[in-house]
């Protein structure tokens, strides 16, 4: 029987073929059964053959289809007077969609064979069945081609980021040949002239720390990538670390590169800082990454500050510099590998665009995070930040 208050059977078939005579109604109560189903009940399943017509005489359901064999998409709604499953009474072919009882539901049931006595001797109900047909099909046409769009917006920004991808890897090989090209002709030049005898005594302990820093920057250089590479591969094993300690070893690691470029360093941190749980190398690479990258744009000297703070139960590690600062379109790209930035204003920068990709990928495979704060002209704030963890006595 139907639920409680709700309209009789009758009303409901009329309701949902309009104009049929009460001896149609007859005979499709005769033939069909009234059933009650509970909340989150499936009536009809997707890709299954099945062979009943359904007329909802009380309650909702609702409508779903599977789009790209992941995604459940939700089509419509249906309550009381609208009818489904008629695909499967008129064309031999599995449900086209899922259909779930939202609450209580009851439904007129009409199995296909006696549906289809009915069918033939009455045009009225004939003629709604088309109608309700035809209003699905349009509404599955309009509905593939809005996922028509969206497959064709979702194919051109794979595009986009093929040929992005595609551009950043020539521009990475021809900074890597410059990089290298540049120390490499300085080294193997002043190396000619001392086997040459050409460098005055005078001269040679100059040449020599030429060479060396030439030498030591094509190092530096292939053992970032080097260390990208390796962090793919490998993951480092984890222990308490001190990132005040960590900060120190970093800001004498880079004194000279600061001073050489009319920089000091500073370090604020509190009494007492927790520790974190990482590698005390890959993290100091990656505080070495943000310092570097802080002198470097940073071309009219200044001062540049390592914050250490807990705050929400992380240990934060901020590095805050006077430099060139960076404007908002730039942030989304900064730690993508190999994308850098080669001039602002009359100011020249080298580099190959690895030092934050560096630190975004160790602070990654620490589980945590790194956020910037940025304003051209006024400089830039980098933060790394960690679970605090607490050694319990």
């Amino acid at each position: 029987m139907p639920l409680k208050n709700s309209p009789a059977p009758k009303e409901i078939i009329q309701r949902a073929f309009p104009g049929i005579s009460s001896l149609e109604i007859e005979e499709l109560l005769q033939r069909s059964q009234v059933k009650n189903y509970s909340p989150n009940t499936t009536l009809c399943q997707e890709d299954k053959l099945e062979t009943t017509f359904y007329i909802i005489l009380d309650g909702k359901v609702d409508v779903t289809k599977t789009i790209n064999q992941v995604e459940q998409r939700h089509l419509t709604s249906l309550d009381a007077g609208h009818f489904f499953g008629e695909m499967a009474l008129i064309h031999n072919a599995p449900r086209a969609a899922t259909v779930k009882t939202q609450g209580p539901v009851t439904v007129l049931e009409i199995e296909k064979q006696d549906f289809d006595r009915v069918l033939q001797r009455s045009s009225t109900i004939a003629m709604a069945m088309v109608r309700e047909i035809s209003n699905r099909l349009r509404e599955n046409d309009e509905m593939a081609i809005e996922d028509l769009k969206m497959r064709a917006n979702e194919l051109a920004q794979a595009y986009q980021k093929l040929a992005e991808q595609e551009l950043t890897r020539r521009e990475f090989l021809a900074n890597v040949a410059h990089e290298l090209r540049t120390p490499l002709m300085t080294a193997g030049g002043f190396l000619q002239f001392m086997q040459k005898g050409l460098v005055p005594d005078n001269k040679k302990d100059a040449t020599i720390e030429t060479v060396a820093r030439n030498i030591q920057q094509i190092t530096t250089l292939v053992n970032d990538i080097l260390f990208l590479q390796e962090m793919d591969l490998i993951l480092p094993k984890f222990q308490a670390v001190d990132m005040a300690q960590i900060a120190k070893e970093a800001q004498e690691a880079i004194q000279d590169k600061a001073a050489a470029q009319f920089i000091t360093l500073h370090i604020n941190r509190p009494a007492r800082l927790a520790n974190v749980s990482g590698d005390p190398k890959s993290l100091e690479r990656a505080l070495l990454a943000l310092l570097d990258n802080a002198i470097k744009f940073s071309p009219g000297g200044g001062q540049v500050t390592i914050h250490l703070r807990e705050e929400d139960g992380y240990v934060a590690v901020a590095v805050e510099d006077q430099g060139i600062g960076i404007e908002q379109e730039r942030v989304p790209r900064i730690f993508d590998r190999f994308y850098h930035l080669e001039r602002s204003g009359d100011n020249l920068f080298s580099g190959i665009g690895l030092g934050l990709s560096i630190t975004q990928q160790v602070i990654k495979q620490h589980n945590g995070r790194l956020t910037v704060q940025s304003e051209p002209r006024k400089g830039s704030i980098f933060t790394i930040w960690l679970k605090a963890i607490r050694v319990i006595l």
